[in-house]
């Protein structure tokens, strides 16, 4: 049951499907009717679609059948009519041949004639009024040319030179086209030569320009415009200085009553009439594309040697001047002829030449400037190029990658005044005097107090006479940093920066000063060979104050750019730091001075380490040790308490150890008692000063205990308690706790060998027997003491 059903859909859909094939052949043009054909013979049933299309065709023919027997009777009607009009039309033909022929043979020249009468009216009409605008129009160019209105001139021909004078472009024009070629080669010199005071013309506007808006709008703390007020005020500056203004192109004749100068354009200085006259025959001769290509190959070659500085540009202002005036007239004078003709330059050609000019200028400035080492020069070229881009942009040239290039220039200015600075902090530190600065009368302690900010009641109230506590390089270093920050400042000027950036930029120029330029400086100073401890005293002292004004510093800056210190983004200076290790390696030096010192003294001891007796007094070379240590810590009365006393402890440590060395050298190989007597006076002395408070602030003994070690170690031999040092060993409460087992028995050795060479016969005595059996025992428990320790 379910093949028949099958076969039964199958062939309905073969049906319906020859049945839409024979709709599509009837309806569609025999020209795309094989896809058709080609989709039956695909198949398989074609034989069954051949007897359906027979089966169509012979419908067809019935069809037709019937409308022709529909129709024949009036065929055969029409054909007998039209048969009865031919015999009638021939016999009118022969009867009305020859009058008929004759009048229309005069009619047609007659028409003839008129037709040619008119053609020629129409022609002359046509000429006339052709030639009366013509005439009318080159009357008007006549006087615009008399005028020097070249702009409406210029107008005038292209609208001859487009509507009319194509008709009559077989006139012969190659000889004024040569004499024209000739004049543009004399007008790419002109402007060639003059290109340079073309060049300084619009940069002098440019600059009376931005003096008047200096002078019209009063400085606020230095304090610089944002980019968005800048972009309002460029395009103002832009309008007044517009290349297409009337007075600057010189096209119009009304000139602004408002100037007090009337500054020549470039078509004041540039005859371009030759240019205009080639452009004008070029276009008549249908060669304009010719001329068109001309021009800009011969204005790109020009181009190229104007933008090649000279070698030895970075010499002097003046070269930089002179290759920016050449730049500058280069651009006026395409971008005169830009708006004053049509088409011969483009703007997209404009923007291509300038491309590749601001390419080539930005490298030879690169190159040029980095061979400056002088700051003012840096400033003089950068306010140039401020000039130079300025001018440019007021006729439409971007010159944003000029003013990314000064900010390049701006670290290199930095580094130039960083070099000067250093120079300036030499000779500052180098001439100074290192004393306190002495004032004697009100005028001058102002004077001083103007120049850096320094505020002491007590010093107030003192009477004339005083010093003040700082030596003379505070206040001119202090100068010496405003000046720097303020020649900063300038660089920054009309480079339409914030007063964030500009203030970002004034901190970290500052910052370098101080931590690198100034901190080198103040650390050659202290680490000078022949520097004293006075002059290092009052660097110390120097420093701190400082180190105080850095907040007057914070303060300066801004007021100058109207900043505050706690924005989220400002820079914080690092002064404090830098004054702060200055003033510790000046602590350090001074340390490391007093040891040496003490060293120099103690190499005059002359101790007699087999002296019997000792003396009545402190050696000589101590006293005056002693009396330098006094006087050396007198002059620290300025200085913070903490480094006096931390230099007064070390230097008592160190000559407590330096004492103890000298005991203990391999060279004292015999040591008597007389001797070690005399050097425990010599310790006394080093403690009765230590006693007599060289510097304020130490609490009871303790300047004392610098020489403990000592005073024990004495003790124990001049008393010879070795039963209470053997017997309190190694505790707490021990009376000789600081002194070591190996110094004892160091010293110990020293004095049994002095005692065996004394006299040969001592073994003899029974006291000298016991006190060397004495030595001998301590000895002995000394090495065990030294041994057990080890172990």
């Amino acid at each position: 049951m379910e093949r028949p059903k099958m076969a039964e859909l199958e062939s309905l859909e073969t049906a319906a499907e020859h049945e839409r094939i024979l709709r599509e052949i009837e309806s569609t043009d025999t020209a795309c009717i094989g896809p058709t054909l080609r989709s039956v013979y695909d198949g398989e049933e074609h034989g069954r679609f051949m007897e359906k299309l027979e089966a169509r065709i012979r419908n067809h023919d019935r069809e037709i059948e019937k409308l022709c027997n529909f129709h024949y009777q009036g065929f055969v009607d029409s054909i007998t009519e039209l048969l009865k009009v031919r015999a009638e039309a021939q016999k009118l033909k022969v009867s009305s041949t020859g009058w008929v022929g004759c009048w229309l043979l005069v009619a047609l020249e007659e028409l003839r004639q008129c037709r040619l009468q008119q053609r020629n009216i129409s022609a002359t009409v046509d000429k006339l009024t052709l030639c009366l605008p013509v005439l009318e129009m080159y009357s008007k160019l006549r006087e615009q040319m008399k005028s020097k209105r070249h702009y409406p001139a210029l107008k005038t021909l292209e609208h001859l030179e487009q509507t009319f004078l194509p008709q009559v472009s077989h006139y012969r024009f190659c000889q004024a086209m040569v004499r024209s070629m000739a004049d543009l080669k004399d007008f790419l010199e002109s402007i060639r030569k003059h290109s340079e005071r073309i060049g300084e013309t619009p940069s002098a506007q440019q600059q009376r320009n931005l003096d008047n808006i200096v002078s019209q709008q009063p400085r606020i703390s230095g304090g610089k415009k944002s980019k968005k007020e800048f972009s309002a005020s460029s395009e103002l500056e832009v309008k007044n200085t517009s290349p297409m203004s009337e007075q600057d192109s010189g096209i119009l004749d009304v000139e602004d009553e408002d100037e007090e100068e009337e500054v020549p354009g470039a078509q004041e200085l540039v005859d371009f009439s030759p240019v205009y006259r080639c452009l004008h025959i070029y276009s008549v001769l249908g060669a304009r594309e010719t001329f068109e290509s001309y021009y800009r190959k011969q204005r790109r070659k020009q181009a190229r040697l104007v933008l090649q500085p000279p070698s030895n540009m970075h010499e002097t202002l003046e070269g930089y001047r002179r290759y920016f005036h050449q730049i500058v007239g280069f651009f006026v004078v395409e971008d005169h002829i830009l708006h004053t003709t049509q088409g011969l330059v483009s703007r997209a050609y404009l923007d291509e030449l300038w491309e590749m000019a601001l390419s080539k200028t930005i490298a030879a400035l690169r190159t040029h400037s980095s061979y400056c080492s002088d700051p003012s020069l840096v400033l003089d070229l950068k306010n140039l190029i401020v000039l130079f881009a300025d001018t440019l942009q007021g006729y439409g040239f971007p010159v944003n990658q000029l003013f990314e290039m000064l900010l390049e220039i701006q670290d290199q200015y930095s580094e130039t005044l960083l070099k000067k600075w250093a120079g300036v902090f030499r000779n500052i530190l180098d001439s100074d005097n290192y004393s306190p600065i002495p004032v004697s009368n009100e005028e001058v302690y102002k004077k001083i107090v103007g120049q850096f900010p320094f505020q002491d009641a007590e010093l107030e109230k003192q009477p004339f006479p005083k010093k003040f506590p700082f030596s003379e390089f505070v206040p001119r270093v202090f100068g010496q940093i405003q000046e720097f920050i303020h020649a900063c400042l300038k660089f920054s000027e009309d480079l339409h920066l914030s007063s964030t950036e500009v203030d970002d930029m004034i901190r970290k120029s500052t910052n370098l000063l101080l931590t690198r330029t100034l901190s080198n400086c103040l650390q050659n100073v202290i680490k000078r060979k022949n520097v004293g401890l006075t002059e290092l005293v009052q660097i110390i002292i120097n420093t701190t104050h400082l180190e105080k004004s850095c907040r007057f510093l914070e303060e300066f800056i801004t007021n100058i750019t109207n900043v505050l210190p706690d924005t989220v983004h400002t820079t914080k200076l690092y002064g404090t730091t830098t004054f702060k290790d200055a003033r510790h390696a000046a602590e350090e030096e001074i340390y490391t001075n007093l040891n040496q010192k003490i060293d120099q003294f103690l190499q005059l001891a002359d101790y007699d380490w087999l002296a019997p007796e000792p003396g009545s007094r402190a050696s000589d070379y101590l006293v005056d040790l002693i009396g330098f240590l006094r006087s050396t810590f007198a002059v620290f009365t300025h200085l913070p308490g903490k480094v006096a006393q931390t230099a007064c402890m070390s230097a008592c440590k160190h000559l407590s150890t330096s004492l103890l060395q000298l005991l203990l050298e391999a060279e004292v190989r015999q040591l008597t008692l007389g001797a070690l007597q005399q050097f425990n006076l010599d310790v006394e002395e080093c403690e009765q000063f230590a006693r007599s408070g060289p510097v304020p602030g130490f609490q009871g003994d303790t300047l004392q205990l610098a020489f403990i070690d000592l005073r024990q170690l004495l003790d124990l031999f001049i008393q010879w308690d070795w039963s209470t040092y053997l017997a309190d060993y190694g505790q707490p409460t021990c009376k000789y706790l600081r002194v070591n087992p190996t110094t004892a028995l160091v010293l110990l050795e020293k004095m049994r060998d002095t005692s065996r060479k004394n006299n040969v016969f001592a073994q003899f005595r029974k006291n000298e027997r016991d006190k060397q059996k004495l030595i001998d025992t301590v000895a002995k428990q000394l090495r065990g003491l030294i041994n057990s320790h080890h172990s």
